[in-house]
C-alpha cells in the first residue's frame, strides 16, 4: 500500500481545505448558481477547458415536472452532497487501508477489523449492530437536511429548490442539542474569512468533490474488475462481493 500512502499525503490536504468551505462561505453571502445563466458562468470558473457540459439536458428537463431554477437546485445539492461523500470515502478508503483504531470496536472488547482486509471486506466483517448504527446516522443527517417547516427550513433556511441555497446544512444552533458545536465549522475559525476566499473554496470544494467521485468509483471498480484501473493494479485487492449490497455477508434477500 506504498502508492496509496503517497496518494494519500498528495490528496488529503486539497481535500481537507474542501471541507473546511461549506459552511463559511455559503452562510454569509457566497452562493452557487440559480439561473441557467449563472450556471454557465460557473462552469467556465471550476474548469475553463471544460466549461458547460450537460450533454443529457438535464438542466432544461423540467424534472419531476418542476421548474429549471427547482432541478438546478436539485442537481447542484445533489452533486455538492456526492461530493462530499466522495471525499469522505476516499479519504477514508486510503485511512483504512493503513490504520487500525486503537480502541475496541464492541463493548466486549473486539478489536476493528485488520488492514489485511479491504475497505469493503472490513465493511463486511463489522457486526451488523455498527453497520445498523452508520447507517441510520447518515439517515439522520439526511433527514434533517431536508427540514424545512412553512414560513422557512431549520433556522430561517430555504429549501435548496425554492430558491435556498444548495448545500448548506442547516444549523443544529436551530434546535436542542446537547453537544455544543455545529456540523461545519465547529470552533467559528473561518468567521473573519473575506468573500473572495470563500467563493475560492467553495470551487475547490465542487473540484475536489467531482475528483473523488472518480476516485472512489476507481478504488472499487479496480476491487470488482481486475485490470479495470491499470494504476491501481497490484495496490488495490480483489473484491469478490457486491458493494452495493451493504448487508450481504450478514443475510440473503
Amino acid at each position: 500500500m506504498k502508492f496509496t500512502t503517497v496518494l494519500a499525503a498528495a490528496c488529503m490536504a486539497p481535500v481537507a481545505m474542501a471541507f473546511n468551505a461549506p459552511s463559511e462561505s455559503i452562510r454569509t453571502g457566497t452562493r452557487l448558481a440559480e439561473s441557467k445563466a449563472e450556471l454557465q458562468a460557473k462552469a467556465k470558473e471550476l474548469n475553463p477547458f471544460i466549461g458547460y457540459f450537460d450533454p443529457l439536458g438535464l438542466t432544461d428537463s423540467g424534472m419531476y415536472g418542476q421548474s429549471t431554477e427547482w432541478t438546478i437546485g436539485f442537481l447542484r445539492q445533489s452533486e455538492i452532497k456526492h461530493g462530499r461523500v466522495a471525499m469522505a470515502a476516499f479519504v477514508g478508503y486510503i485511512v483504512q487501508s493503513n490504520y487500525v483504531f486503537p480502541w475496541a470496536l464492541t463493548r466486549a472488547g473486539d478489536a476493528h477489523p485488520s488492514v489485511d482486509l479491504s475497505p469493503p471486506e472490513q465493511w463486511d466483517a463489522l457486526p451488523f449492530a455498527s453497520k445498523l448504527q452508520i447507517i441510520l446516522f447518515v439517515g439522520f443527517l439526511e433527514w434533517y437536511s431536508e427540514l424545512t417547516p412553512e414560513g422557512g427550513g431549520l433556522g430561517g433556511q430555504t429549501h435548496y429548490t425554492k430558491g435556498g441555497q444548495p448545500g448548506k446544512y442547516p444549523t443544529f444552533d436551530a434546535v436542542p442539542h446537547a453537544v455544543p458545536f455545529d456540523l461545519y465549522d465547529p470552533f467559528q475559525r473561518n468567521d473573519k474569512m473575506s468573500e473572495e476566499t470563500k467563493e475560492r473554496r467553495l470551487l475547490v470544494e465542487i473540484n475536489n468533490g467531482r475528483l473523488a467521485m472518480l476516485g472512489i468509483f476507481a478504488f472499487l471498480s479496480a476491487q470488482a474488475i481486475e485490470g479495470s484501473v491499470p494504476l491501481l493494479t497490484n495496490i488495490v485487492k480483489p473484491y469478490s462481493g457486491n458493494i452495493m449490497a451493504p448487508f450481504e455477508a450478514d443475510f440473503t434477500l
